[in-house]
């Protein structure tokens, strides 16, 4: 499936905000890319603030808009609040929680190596990125990935941030999927509402 391989910079740019990882772009050009970058104009319509709202979310957990419109879509059927549970759904995906359990740098090295059949969820090879997770999923590396050195030093450098969703144990490099993570504990900065409104149009 197309995804994003264009520079994380532009899109750190566009957003005001490191997207992808941290950016020295922010930093040096502070503006939108593109040769109107600088004086463009600041006021937005709601609807482009709604529409913008989405796209960060999107190129935050690298989905594209017929899968996210499906979420969104599965989202409003469920009980509870709509956005809360777009969040939740995309938070429970494999290649994120592969991501959150520093197994993987970035969510794109999350896919890669989930696709690539590194990953096994309660044992079994799951080769799907999108692959939703329940409470009580064990998320490993597989026995024979275990020496990669992309794996190795992401788990090296692996920061202090603990989610009290997920349990990680690094002798046997497995992770468990504990509980459904709640809006609060939830770092990413996506305004959910937003995109609720843009979808309710």
């Amino acid at each position: 499936m197309a995804r994003y391989r264009g520079p994380k910079a532009k899109i750190a740019r566009k957003f005001g905000e490191p997207i992808e990882g941290q950016s020295k772009a922010l930093q040096k050009k502070n503006y939108p890319p593109g040769q109107h970058g600088r004086g463009r104009r600041k006021k937005q319509s709601e609807y482009a603030i709604q529409l913008a709202e989405k796209q960060k979310a999107k190129y935050i957990y690298g989905i594209l808009e017929r899968q996210f419109s499906k979420m969104f879509d599965i989202a409003s059927r469920k009980q509870g609040i709509t956005g809360e549970n777009l969040l939740q759904l995309l938070e429970s995906r494999l290649d994120n929680v592969v991501y959150r359990l520093g197994i993987a740098p970035t969510r794109r090295a999350a896919r890669q190596l989930t696709s690539h059949k590194h990953i096994l969820v309660n044992g079994e090879l799951v080769n799907i990125p999108s692959y939703n997770l329940k409470p009580g999923d064990v998320v490993s590396v597989r026995e024979r990935s275990k020496s990669l050195e992309a794996i190795t030093a992401s788990l090296a450098g692996k920061g202090t941030a603990r989610y009290s969703w997920l349990e990680w144990d690094n002798a046997s490099l497995a992770g468990k999927f504990v509980s459904i993570p709640v809006r609060e504990d939830i770092p990413e900065n996506i305004k959910e509402q937003l995109i609720v409104e843009l979808y309710s149009k």
